[in-house]
């Protein structure tokens, strides 16, 4: 249980977002490329004018759990999530600096400092442009590694190495130039992860692209996590104080009661499946995939 909930939490909150054929490359270049890529999100003057941002939707992890999360952003690092999953409220706060997080599913109700592994991906997470945005400011190195096949799509395949020696791919659509999926590694209790995570459902807000679906998993046969997004705000008005140490979150709201019934019969089961019976693994983080 302890484990699943570790990996429910580094997976929230995004993110948000080759070997393969020669021919046509050596006509593109990575940064024409990612050039490309900043402008079929919008522009980059759009994507830096966002100073804080607002996701909200639903997650679920197979057909067991599945849970409404908020997400609120903000320049410089700062990031609040919450996920609700069966009557228990998860909790994940970075300040830029320090982070917070707490495990319901462990009987750990009130926030404490996350550990060093946990502090490197929510500072992953909070910054909402994402690695590509002022890659060399940040540290990281990209190369055009060809092209590959996502479904029935051509992609560029972007190969990013962080400033840590993390390495990661992105296959953008060679048309749109919209991010159709990511692959990567998670640390998570000291091994490394593989996880793939593909990005559907594009949508408009103030100007800018989104996706609004992505799912995840280990492959493209395990894709056992599915974020779908139900409204994304630009520059909402957050307050500072919310991205400090918090309290234990108060339980969900439980339903509005319903008329009464007769009793099911034994075999019928009166509760949900506990969380202990979901498939849950370490996967993309929700803010960081989601957002780019």
């Amino acid at each position: 249980m302890k484990t699943k909930a570790r990996g429910l939490r580094s997976l929230l909150v995004a993110s948000l977002l080759f070997s393969g054929f020669a021919p046509g490359l050596h006509a593109q270049t990575v940064a024409t490329v990612v050039a490309k890529v900043f402008a079929a999100r919008g522009g980059l003057d759009k994507i830096r004018a966002v100073k804080a941002q607002r996701v909200s939707g639903t997650i679920s992890f197979g057909t067991d759990a599945a849970g409404p999360f908020v997400v609120d952003l903000k320049r410089p690092l700062k990031m609040y999530m919450t996920l609700a999953v069966q009557n228990l409220t998860m909790v994940r706060v970075y300040d830029g600096k320090t982070g917070w997080a707490n495990n319901p599913f462990a009987g750990k109700m009130i926030p404490d400092t996350m550990a060093d592994e946990d502090l490197k991906n929510i500072a992953e997470e909070a910054d909402f442009d994402g690695p590509l945005v002022d890659y060399r400011r940040k540290g990281n190195l990209i190369a055009l590694a060809g092209k590959d096949k996502v479904g029935d799509k051509n992609a560029w395949r972007v190969r990013l190495t962080t400033k840590n020696g993390d390495i990661r791919y992105y296959l953008f659509d060679t048309s749109s130039f919209l991010l159709l999926k990511w692959e990567g590694k998670r640390h998570f209790e000291g091994k490394e992860l593989p996880i793939e995570s593909y990005f559907s459902d594009y949508r408009d807000v103030d100007g800018l692209k989104f996706a609004f679906e992505i799912t995840s998993g280990a492959s493209a046969a395990d894709l056992s996590q599915k974020i779908v997004i139900d409204k994304i705000e630009l520059n909402p008005q957050l307050d500072d104080a919310e991205f400090t140490k918090p309290g234990a979150p108060e339980a969900p709201a439980a339903p509005a009661a319903a008329p009464a019934t007769p009793a099911p019969p034994a075999s019928t089961p009166t509760k949900p499946a506990g969380l202990a019976s979901a498939t849950v693994k370490p996967a993309a983080s929700l803010p960081r995939r989601v957002l780019r």
